[in-house]
C-alpha cells in the first residue's frame, strides 16, 4: 500500500471503526455524574464488567454522595475488594466525595486540572468525566487505545499522555470523545494484546501491522 499520511490513517481508522462499531459507547454504567466519577476510580487494572457490578452493589448500601462521605475507608474497601486495589481505591473515592460535598459544592468540574486533585483520578479518568458527563472533546487513553493506535501507525510512543496528544493532532476535535470507545471495542473483539485478529480485522487493509 502507498504510504499515507498520518491525518489520512486517522480518517480511514475514523471511518471503518464507525462502520465495525456503529453503537460504540461508554461500557461503564452511566446514571448519575458523581457514580460515573466513582466507577472510573474503581476501573483502574479492573474490568468495566466487574466495575459496575461491584459499584452496583457499593450504591445500593451507599445511595447518595453524602452517605459515602460518612462511610470509612473500610467499609467501602469491604464493598470494593473485587475490584483489585481496594485500599488505595478506597481513599480515593473518599477524597471524592469529600470535595464534591464540600469544596465542589455537589457540582463535578468541568476541569481536568481540578479532578486529578482527587488521588486516584488521573489525566485518563479525567478525561472520561469531562467528556462523558460534560461532552467536553476529550481522548481516553486506556491500554486498549494505546495498543491500538500504535498498531495502526498514529502514534510510536507507548505513553499515554504522548498518544493523547498524537491523537489529538490527526483526529478531529468533535471525534475525541467516540474515538476512545471506538479504539477500546477494537481492542477487545480484535486488536488483542495476544494472537490479534488481523486477518478479519475491519482495519487490516491499512493498518502499520497488518500490511
Amino acid at each position: 500500500m502507498t504510504r499515507i499520511s498520518k491525518t489520512e490513517l486517522a480518517k480511514l481508522t475514523w471511518e471503518a471503526l464507525c462502520q465495525a462499531f456503529p453503537d460504540s459507547a461508554c461500557s461503564l454504567d452511566y446514571d448519575e455524574p458523581y457514580k460515573l466519577a466513582i466507577r472510573g476510580i474503581l476501573s483502574a487494572q479492573c474490568t468495566d464488567v466487574r466495575v459496575n457490578i461491584t459499584s452496583a452493589e457499593l450504591f445500593g448500601i451507599y445511595d447518595s454522595i453524602d452517605r459515602i462521605n460518612e462511610a470509612s475507608e473500610e467499609d467501602i474497601g469491604r464493598i470494593i475488594k473485587p475490584c483489585g486495589l481496594y485500599k488505595s481505591k478506597a481513599k480515593s473515592i473518599k477524597a471524592f466525595a469529600a470535595l464534591l460535598a464540600g469544596e465542589w459544592g455537589y457540582e463535578i468540574p468541568r476541569d481536568t486540572t481540578e479532578l486529578m486533585r482527587v488521588p486516584g483520578i488521573g489525566r485518563k479518568i479525567a478525561n472520561l468525566i469531562v467528556g462523558e458527563i460534560y461532552q467536553i472533546p476529550a481522548i481516553v487513553v486506556d491500554t486498549h487505545c494505546k495498543r491500538v493506535m500504535k498498531r495502526i501507525g498514529i502514534t510510536k510512543s507507548d505513553t499515554p499522555v504522548n498518544v493523547e496528544r498524537d491523537m489529538m493532532k490527526v483526529f478531529k476535535k468533535e471525534q475525541w470523545i467516540a474515538i476512545g470507545h471506538l479504539s477500546v471495542d477494537l481492542g477487545r473483539a480484535y486488536c488483542t494484546a495476544r494472537a490479534p485478529k488481523c486477518d478479519t480485522c475491519p482495519l487490516n487493509t491499512f493498518c502499520k501491522r497488518s500490511i
